[in-house]
């Protein structure tokens, strides 16, 4: 059995919809966290696993079926729930939301108020940051970037080291790949 890497320290909150969260502490070190470090709020152990350099620091929170694992982080104020997976490396900060069953992983980067929803996938190298919106069954991965107000959804894809920003808009099952960038205005489907 894995040694527990936290435990609840009896402060509690609770959300609009009734879940109760509770503030975890640090009972070993791990990256630049040290043991007795209070972090962020999770509503259950399931939701952040006790193996690996996963964690959640300040005031981001972890609720309902979500989990956080591998050596992924989620801090600030960002948000993970649903059935929501973040895994790897990856990183979820800010404002951030990620949530329904849509995954981060690999080294990606979700962060500042950005938002990645519903079966949505960003791994590899990606970053989505800004006010971006990721969506659907869209993907975002390599080192691509989708930032600003842009949004990805549908069964679109973006790749490579393509950037989707200002107020663009790619979906359906539209592709975006290699070097290509979507700015401004613009729409592809």
């Amino acid at each position: 059995m894995t040694e527990k890497k936290y435990e609840f320290t009896g402060e509690t909150t609770t959300l609009d919809d009734g879940a109760v969260l509770h503030r975890i502490r640090l009972l070993r070190d791990i990256g630049e966290f040290q043991v007795g470090d209070i972090g962020g709020w999770i509503e259950s152990e399931d939701n952040l696993s006790h193996e690996g350099d996963c964690w959640v620091s300040g005031e981001a929170g972890v609720s309902g079926e979500a989990r956080v694992f591998g050596a992924a982080w989620v801090s600030g104020e960002a948000w993970v729930s649903g059935a929501a997976r973040v895994s790897g490396e990856a990183r979820v900060s800010g404002w951030a939301q990620v949530f329904v069953r849509s995954r981060v992983s690999g080294a990606a980067a979700v962060f500042e108020s950005a938002r990645v929803s519903g079966a949505a996938c960003v791994f590899g190298e990606a970053w989505v940051h800004g006010s971006a919106c990721v969506s659907g069954a869209a993907r975002v991965s390599g080192s691509a970037r989708v930032y600003g107000s842009a949004e990805v959804s549908g069964s679109a894809r973006v790749y490579g080291e393509a950037c989707v920003y200002g107020s663009a808009r790619v979906y359906d099952s539209a592709i975006v790949s290699g070097s290509a960038q979507v700015s401004g205005e613009a729409r592809v489907r």
